[in-house]
């Protein structure tokens, strides 16, 4: 079977992947195909930097915004509804882009992965959930690495969503995630992938950027936003996003706003520390500096010339 070309662009968080994304579409007969866990909530665009409407320049984008935030959504769910848009996307003649910093759905779906279906408990996980808005997500890690080190590895201790989703696999079947992972490799992958990144070789301009872009996002109406989505019942993956949380104090009346704020351009700083090392471990991934390029014409161009160098043609 012949593979299905499919450019990614990956990196870091605040680095401009979208509108690279956008750039690469408008040159190559492209349509972008969203690969971030948040951008799938409707009617939260603020906190999870949707793409506006004019920022998406007339070029298709498909799994952003609609997702109700109060149903569950899996990595399994993303990669079978990802899967569906590439193939539509390719049967339009088009080039599927994915543009997003969610590594672990990146890597689901260029490698092809099989999820089981099996697993699912709703009481248990809001029961887990409880327990680490209660006494904290480092309680659930602890129990996660007891039976299962290798997962407790290469998940964040803070990422109470995946912490919750290997703690429920294990005590519903009795099988670890690790042991599900190493199951679930399928046929080779039908992708043919070309992985761009887009990072900061001076890693203190990429925490800059990161912070312009939360004082743009509560300009924009972030305190509004999180506080509808703290509204919504415990355990919903939502209200774990960084952008909102990091809020509940502030709500709560034990801190002020500004150290709310402080505390979101710290955790979205950490958060982008972690993209860098999942990501830099894709070895076929081509970097661009974005600081080491005198504008973004000049990114868009490398980029260009790497999927140039595949074989793959300008419209």
């Amino acid at each position: 079977m012949k593979q299905i070309p499919v450019a990614a662009v990956i990196g870091p968080t605040a680095t401009g992947k979208s509108r690279l994304a956008v750039e690469l579409a408008l040159h190559f007969h492209g349509e972008v195909v969203s690969a971030d866990s948040m951008q799938i909530y409707r009617g939260l665009p603020i906190g999870t930097a949707q793409p506006a409407r004019e920022e998406m320049n007339g070029i298709p984008h498909h799994l952003i915004g609609f997702q109700n935030p109060e149903q569950p959504f899996s990595v399994a769910d993303y990669v079978t509804l990802a899967s569906q848009c590439i193939r539509e996307i390719r049967e339009r003649g088009h080039l599927p882009i994915l543009a997003g910093g969610t590594g672990l759905y990146v890597a689901s779906l260029l490698h092809h992965l099989n999820f089981s279906p099996e697993g699912r408990d709703e009481a248990l996980r809001a029961a887990l959930f409880r327990q680490a808005e209660e006494r904290g997500p480092q309680t659930l890690w602890d129990e996660l690495n007891s039976f299962d080190p290798q997962s407790a590895k290469r998940i964040h201790p803070n990422n109470a969503g995946r912490l919750v989703r290997a703690i429920e696999i294990y005590r519903t079947t009795g099988i670890t995630m690790t042991e599900q992972i190493e199951r679930s490799h399928r046929e080779p992958s039908p992708y043919d992938a070309c992985l761009i990144g887009l990072d900061y070789r001076d890693r203190s301009k990429l925490y800059d950027a990161i912070n312009r872009r939360v004082d743009k996002m509560m300009r924009a109406g972030l305190l509004q936003e999180a506080k509808k989505v703290l509204s919504l019942p415990e355990g919903i993956t939502a209200r774990q996003a960084i952008g909102y949380k990091e809020f509940i104090p502030y709500f709560d009346k034990t801190s002020d706003l500004s150290e709310a704020v402080e505390h979101v351009k710290q955790e979205s700083r950490r958060y982008a520390k972690r993209q860098r090392t999942w990501f830099y471990r894709q070895e076929q991934a081509v970097w661009i500096e974005i600081d080491e390029e005198p504008d973004f014409e000049s990114v868009c161009r490398k980029a260009e010339a790497v999927l140039l160098k595949k074989g793959w043609k300008l419209t």
